[in-house]
């Protein structure tokens, strides 16, 4: 199987690549590095049928698309995880944010079309904004502010979702959405800004864990592994077209108990500094996972400590890359890159 990934070079998008390389399938991975790292593709880049462009997939289309011919490639799923996705990233990239989960989404949906291939589109648990349901289902509208400061994320997501929707419903697309709730695993970045790699880089480093508000909010963590293996069974039933289905662990955490839980595995005590918590921070997050269990069969694997104590020795080990938090370029040009792209084949 030919695959297409968008945001292949990031936390997320860089495992998925993995999954599909180790079962001999070929996947030309994109990405435009404003919030991913080619560091995060050396395992992939061992595969021989592993190609990688880099490319802004709401800018660059339709060069990236000539290449893609030129190489003979046709996909036959197309995956779309592009986007920044933490909020530190995504105040910093608004319109950037917004540009990928829109044009980009509407480019990756119409090539898809073109090439009748299948498309799966990564939306969030922001679609859900701070819900007023709990656990959180698929069939619940969300509580979102539409101008808040986390807007340009969640509402560039539901915006997705709905061109998604579009194009299944009028132009017969062969397409399905997942909700990703919060993930954690080896290739976050330490200033990822999220809790996970925040409690982890603090806890190392003998610093005070920071928590927002009094901490009684509540995260639900989902280990890297158990998500790609969701997104992989998504993609490939026939079950789910046409749908959304959550992905994520249901098991409930507040935030202080995660932040003992990180710091007994350290081997630190828990010493806290209180932060006021940011406008529109979810009280709640935790998926209801009944639909994803009956099509898929599917439900995490892992245990959150086990998957802490894999996360921590990643980290220990000097990984957990850094990027820079001024980016006076967001992508380079499509043609420097492709050429970049090519010598490295």
């Amino acid at each position: 199987m030919n695959v297409l990934l968008t945001g292949a070079a990031g936390f997320i998008g860089s495992h998925v690549a993995e999954r599909y390389l180790r079962d001999g399938d070929a996947v030309i991975g994109v990405d435009n590095l404003c919030t991913g790292s080619v560091n995060n593709l050396v395992h992939a880049r061992t595969h021989d049928t592993f190609s990688f462009v880099e490319a802004d997939i709401a800018e660059d289309w339709l060069a990236l698309e000539a290449h893609v011919k030129g190489l003979g490639f046709v996909p036959d799923l197309v995956l779309h995880m592009a986007s920044p996705a933490s909020p530190i990233d995504y105040a910093e990239l608004p319109l950037q944010t917004l540009a990928v989960n829109s044009r980009g989404t509407q480019n990756c949906s119409a090539a898809a079309l073109r090439w009748k291939a299948r498309m799966l589109f990564a939306s969030t648990s922001e679609s859900y904004g701070d819900p007023k349901e709990h656990p959180q289902r698929e069939t619940y509208w969300g509580n979102v502010n539409p101008v808040g400061p986390r807007s340009c994320y969640d509402e560039a997501k539901r915006f997705g979702e709905a061109l998604m929707m579009a194009q299944i419903r009028k132009a017969g697309l062969d397409g399905r959405i997942i909700r990703i709730f919060n993930t954690y695993g080896p290739r976050m970045r330490a200033n990822d800004g999220r809790v996970v790699p925040n409690f982890v880089t603090q806890a190392l480093q003998g610093q005070p864990l920071t928590i927002y508000g009094d901490g009684m909010q509540t995260r639900s963590f989902c280990y890297v592994d158990d998500l790609v293996e969701g997104i992989y069974l998504c993609a490939a039933s026939e079950k789910t077209h046409g749908i959304v289905v959550n992905l994520g662990n249901p098991e409930e955490y507040t935030i202080r108990r995660f932040a003992e839980m990180v710091c007994d595995i350290v081997g630190v005590s828990l010493n806290i500094v209180m932060r006021d918590i940011p406008t529109d921070d979810p009280t709640r997050r935790c998926p209801d996972i009944t639909r994803a269990k009956e099509l898929l069969g599917w439900q995490p694997r892992v245990p959150v400590r086990e998957g802490l104590e894999r996360t921590i020795a990643y980290f220990r080990g000097g990984s957990g890359h850094i990027v820079a938090q001024t980016r006076p370029h967001l992508r380079q040009r499509y043609d420097r890159s492709a050429t970049e792209a090519d010598r490295a084949q």
